[in-house]
């Protein structure tokens, strides 16, 4: 798996693996357990498919009560836990451990109450993301986070990630839009957090789950808000000579106190791609493409579109096509969404990645890009939220190629620090996962992190679930506050550490 070093396996877990897969089946009776390795294989990586590894057993219970004793059974004999929604994360969040259970909560996958007079939808968290709007969508609603992975994502995947979309900027985050959950923790307990009402008294344990990464407890049910669809949505299509132009307009609109429905833009060979792919009728001879999506009153819209548009000419662009009809709208759309499985035709691999800066950092970001592709003789392609800064470069490799995946990562790396650098953060909706573990400590402390981990202390002691993920290294609850180096000599010389 590259240079990812995961937890050393547990060899008295591993020795009882027929016992704990016999275990298994009597709490999840049926075709609910796959033990066998070709079988196994669908589940040996998510989207971050650079890292595989079997797990020890596939698990996917249908019931809350089957989790429930799942999570307890683990917890008393300290066997290793791995939660997984659909295994779309692009950070490796849901590679499993060779030693672990890996608990897929596919099976859990109804909508359980559609409430339009509280305009909620409660959803077990294997319902895809689109499927939620799906299920309203005759009725006027919608849900607003849109993630380009929609039609596959899991709403309860979406939770651990605290995914986003491209209309996020406007309508926020996952975060911003689910008001309660269900959960198990390890010990076996369930437990409710949050609910119809919008805000709760005493701490915020609803924002803390909502992208925790399936490192705090596994959720059985999600209830989310559902907006009704504006009366008007139009969208342009505007084309720069540079990237920097591109991103001086984004800032600008933003300045200028316009909040579009959403912001995206694409580089030179992002939108060459996706034409190839979509035939969504971009131009062809401009490096940066974007879209402006502005919704609401169809007066308000059309004012808007003016505002925006004069200042895209105030930045330099050379093409703006408006959308004349909702077909239209969805055809500029159409692209973009398509822009990863494009990519994937002109690259025979390729790395995304995740991070976000401050909108005014994009011209410095974009430039400082295309100097570290030079240096690592790869190339990149952009596409990226531009309203609220964060980006997916994708680099373009070979895995055939000795070296050129170890050089992906670098050159991801780098670009990661270069956010940190500027005033941006390591992710901003793909999570930290295995990809970005070992970057934690460019963002955060000593400090801050041991501050994190009691947190996941409080709700996992023994580092069961999900261990080797976003911590750079591995923490015990008891070394907290008290670990230190005395004459060379490390404190619990006993206890594992990578």
């Amino acid at each position: 798996m590259s240079g990812i070093l995961m937890p050393k396996p547990d060899a008295a877990t591993l020795a009882r693996r027929a016992e704990i897969v016999a275990d298994m089946r009597i709490i999840v009776p049926g075709e609910g357990v796959v033990d066998t390795v070709n079988e196994m294989r669908a589940f040996e990586s998510d989207g971050l498919t650079a890292y595989r590894q079997l797990p020890m057993v596939v698990v996917l219970p249908e019931t809350v009560a089957q989790v429930s004793r799942l999570l307890k059974y683990c917890n008393e004999r300290n066997i290793r836990v791995v939660p997984r929604g659909s295994g779309t994360s692009l950070s490796g969040g849901a590679l499993p451990l060779e030693d672990a259970v890996l608990l897929v909560m596919s099976r859990f996958n109804r909508i359980l109450e559609i409430d339009y007079p509280n305009r909620t939808v409660t959803a077990q968290p294997g319902v895809t993301n689109l499927g939620i709007t799906t299920a309203v969508e005759q009725d006027g609603f919608y849900y607003a986070p849109d993630p380009s992975s929609q039609i596959a994502c899991s709403i309860g995947g979406n939770v651990a990630e605290n995914s986003g979309g491209v209309h996020c900027l406007k309508y926020g985050l996952t975060a911003n839009n689910v008001l309660g959950i269900e959960m198990v923790l390890m010990n076996g307990e369930v437990v409710r957090l949050g609910g119809k009402h919008l805000d709760a008294e005493g701490y915020d344990l609803l924002g803390i789950m909502t992208g925790s990464e399936g490192l705090l407890g596994v959720v059985t049910e999600v209830t989310v808000r559902i907006l009704q669809k504006p009366e008007t949505a139009r969208a342009l299509l505007i084309g720069f000579p540079t990237s920097e132009e591109g991103g001086q307009c984004v800032a600008d609109i933003i300045g200028a106190g316009i909040i579009p429905g959403g912001m995206e833009m694409m580089d030179g060979p992002a939108i060459r791609a996706a034409e190839d792919f979509v035939q969504a009728g971009y131009p062809l001879d401009v490096e940066a493409l974007l879209i402006v999506e502005l919704d609401g009153p169809a007066v308000e819209v059309d004012h808007l579109i003016g505002l925006v548009e004069a200042i895209a000419n105030r930045n330099g662009a050379t093409t703006c096509r408006i959308s004349q009809s909702e077909q239209e709208r969805l055809t500029f759309w159409a692209g973009r969404k398509a822009a990863f499985p494009a990519v994937g035709r002109i690259s025979p691999d390729y790395y995304c990645m995740d991070g976000t800066i401050p909108r005014k950092e994009l011209p410095r970001v974009l430039a400082g890009m295309r100097e570290l592709s030079e240096h690592y003789g790869l190339g990149v392609a952009n596409v990226f939220h531009a309203g609220d800064g964060n980006l997916h470069p994708l680099i373009l490799y070979d895995a055939n190629k000795p070296g050129e995946l170890e050089k992906a990562e670098e050159f991801g790396a780098d670009i990661l620090r270069l956010c940190v650098q500027v005033g941006g953060v390591l992710t901003g909706e793909h999570g930290v996962g295995v990809e970005k573990r070992d970057l934690m400590p460019e963002m955060f402390n000593d400090i801050d992190l041991d501050q994190q981990m009691r947190v996941k202390c409080a709700f996992d002691p023994n580092h069961l679930l999900n261990p080797g993920k976003v911590f750079p290294q591995l923490r015990r609850c008891a070394e907290l506050g008290r670990m230190h180096v005395h004459r060379g000599q490390v404190a619990f010389p006993d206890i594992p550490r990578f």
